[in-house]
């Protein structure tokens, strides 16, 4: 019986997504496995209900080499995202019984909520859809609960992605590039304005925690 493995992108979109959701797709075809990706991140896994075929067509896409052929010619990701994190949810999808999970606080910028750890339900989905092997496409939030899933024992593949290259362990990130790159571009197209002024031109360059991007655009500008 063929391996099956999951994959689905979370977070925030970066050029590349797709390239790579492409890959896994062609390779896997190569080794005799069935992909099957998850509709806008892990709120694939936290809101679908299996017994709702509406749900399962939402957030449940076979993927092979004919459906995923041209993705990569495009920009964002072929199988959407959201900000969605099972061990933090505020609120739960109709058919979940929130006595059912368990639930702490969570503090975030000063504001306190009651958030629940819908895990179990998370891990059910994946053992009853067959899944041996999941791909996690995503930055810190993501793959923070990436982590925290294989911890539990089910084998998750994570694949860095953010334009603030800010994921530890990893030295490049899918999105890093253009975000260089497309920052650049604008500072280079205002030369030429803040000259005819003569003015110095301030710019801020967005980049989380991790000052990479201001770093690197300052190096490829070459600014003096």
């Amino acid at each position: 019986m063929a391996k099956r493995i999951g994959i689905l992108t979370g977070g925030g979109d970066v050029p590349g997504l797709n390239s790579v959701i492409k890959s896994v797709v062609y390779r896997g075809s190569e080794a005799n496995l069935e992909v099957i990706g998850f509709r806008r991140g892990w709120e694939g896994l936290t809101h679908l209900n299996l017994d709702d075929p509406a749900s399962k067509a939402k957030y449940v896409r076979p993927l092979d080499r004919e459906n995923t052929r041209t993705i990569d010619r495009t920009g964002g990701t072929f199988l959407h995202s959201s900000r969605t994190n099972p061990s933090k949810m505020k609120s739960l999808p109709d058919f979940l019984n929130a006595a059912d999970f368990p639930k702490s606080e969570f503090t975030k910028k000063g504001v306190t909520s009651t958030v629940y750890d819908v895990s179990k339900h998370v891990l059910k989905n994946l053992s009853s859809l067959g899944i041996d092997y999941l791909i996690a496409i995503g930055g810190d939030d993501t793959l923070s609960y990436a982590a925290a899933l294989h911890k539990q024992g089910f084998p998750v593949v994570a694949i860095p992605k953010t334009m603030d290259n800010d994921v530890r362990n990893t030295e490049y990130c899918i999105g890093f590039s253009t975000a260089i790159t497309r920052a650049m571009d604008a500072i280079n197209r205002q030369r030429t304005t803040v000259g005819s002024h003569e003015r110095i031109g301030i710019f801020r360059v967005f980049g989380r925690d991790a000052g990479y991007t201001a770093l690197y655009t300052a190096y490829v500008t070459n600014i003096r």
